[in-house]
């Protein structure tokens, strides 16, 4: 049957002819310092070993004040640390990262092994992505989540995820605008907002709330100016999920300030137990005012194939396609027919991939019980758990440290997501069976281990986090 495409509310355009992407006037930026992220200096790369003895010195022009005042990368000063131990002889069980460790599946290496034969697929792709991997997009979205869309102007192919959403932040954002962030934040809605020269206003995610941003607490002056509302759920780090209710409350506030509604769903496909995360677009409404991004990375074991899309508003697309038009040449073509493989086989496939992963939860989570994290709950989704740092040290990354000298297990420290994760670190479930074992043999083997005893945790309102 064919699917009943609708182009919600939109008239049947083509892509290059939609009107302007949605904006709203801003009155001049405050000078209100909470609007003002602080930021950490960033170390340089060491002076390149090839420069000429006799030629005279020459001073380069400095990078841009933007750059320049992008905040530390957390993951990148821990691949030093890293570094640092291994070549000290220390063997390393790696928790830290969010990079499947199981291999893509041989039906979409065969679909990739075919595709690349054809010289068809050797030339420049289409900006837009192929026709027949964005009706793949459109059918899948509409067997997922009952969700009609026009797979022409509704649905764009992207090179992950996460290139995807930094050009859409470029793509809205300027100098005199906010951005409604959380403050766990993937590093890229940050950084790409400080590049943008516009202002992130954090919301607060805490444990006694399920880790969700109370959006009337938005000072008004800060609505105002702002442009962008980002969200993400399933969420990363902490593993929270939200319930239709506050997505029913975030379309209806994006509504009435005319704000971009833009939904990260990179971990909508790993849930647990019969769970199945929202799409904003089972919210009445959402078309008018959301954009909703995916990612084969962690659905299909895909990380490093750089493969998703986007699905949402017309006039949002369009202004991620103008984006994109400048930055990049789209996805490979070959990679389009590997992923509309992907999509067309994907109940079968994905089950097998979260079925890995919730054993390895259901495994280690009793084990992170019996060393201290007594009320840690197990999370619906996502590949990660969120647990407090012990009292004793003082802050995340010191906590992060101490675990790898002294046990040897790397896990990313809450500060990586901003400094209102400081309190907590992040492990993730991305290791085989055998590595989870071995990093809990070697805490419990540790010095830590009597200190994870002599200091039990204490439980959060949520018991989300600990």
């Amino acid at each position: 049957m064919a699917l009943p495409y609708r182009c919600f509310k939109l008239p049947p355009i083509q892509k290059r002819d939609l009107p302007p992407p949605m904006m709203m006037m801003t009155p001049p930026q405050t000078a209100n310092d909470s609007l003002h992220p602080t930021t950490t200096p960033v170390a340089t790369r060491p002076t390149s070993p090839l420069a000429t003895p006799s030629a005279p010195p020459v001073v380069l022009k400095t990078p841009s004040s933007k750059s320049q005042g992008l905040p530390l990368y957390v993951f990148a000063q821990l691949a030093v640390l890293k570094e640092e131990l291994r070549a000290q002889g220390h063997t390393l069980v790696d928790l830290g990262m969010g990079n499947p460790d199981q291999p893509t599946p041989p039906l979409i290496i065969e679909a990739l092994s075919q595709a690349i034969a054809n010289p068809a697929n050797h030339a420049y792709p289409d900006f837009e992505g192929k026709l027949a991997f964005r009706e793949a997009i459109a059918h899948w979205m509409h067997r997922r989540y009952g969700i009609a869309l026009c797979p022409k102007t509704q649905v764009q192919p992207l090179i992950g995820s996460k290139e995807g959403i930094a050009n859409l932040l470029l793509a809205y954002l300027e100098p005199g605008d906010v951005a409604l962030l959380p403050s766990l934040y993937y590093p890229t809605y940050m950084r790409s907002t400080v590049l943008s020269g516009a202002t992130p206003y954090l919301m607060p995610l805490e444990a006694d709330n399920g880790f969700l941003p109370n959006l009337q607490a938005i000072p008004a002056h800060v609505v105002a100016q702002a442009k962008v509302l980002m969200l993400n759920y399933p969420n990363n780090p902490t593993g929270a999920c939200a319930p239709r209710a506050f997505y029913e409350e975030a379309v209806a506030f994006c509504r009435q300030h005319g704000l971009v509604l833009v939904t990260d769903m990179a971990y909508g496909e790993i849930a647990y137990e019969g769970y199945r995360p929202l799409s904003i677009f089972e919210v009445e409404g959402a078309e008018d005012v959301a954009i909703e991004f995916h990612s084969f990375s962690k659905s299909f074991n895909m990380a490093g194939w750089r493969l998703g899309f986007a699905v949402g508003n017309a006039n949002i697309i369009n202004a991620l396609y103008k984006a994109k038009t400048t930055m990049d040449y789209g996805v490979c073509n070959a990679i389009q027919d590997a992923g509309t493989v992907a999509l067309n086989h994907a109940e079968a496939l994905i089950q097998p991939i979260v079925a890995t992963y919730e054993a390895r939860r259901n495994w280690l989570v009793p084990q992170l019980q019996a060393l201290g994290w007594e009320t840690l709950q197990s999370p619906e989704a996502s590949f990660y758990l969120w647990l407090k740092v012990p009292p004793t040290f003082a802050g995340s990354y010191a906590w992060v440290e101490a675990l790898m000298r002294q046990a040897g297990v790397v896990v990313t420290p809450g500060l990586a997501f901003g400094e209102a994760g400081d309190a907590y670190f992040r492990l993730s479930l991305v290791s085989p069976q055998a590595q989870l074992e071995q990093a809990v043999t070697q805490i419990k083997a540790s010095p830590l281990a009597a200190l994870l005893r002599q200091h039990p945790l204490q439980p959060s309102a949520a018991g989300l986090a600990y």
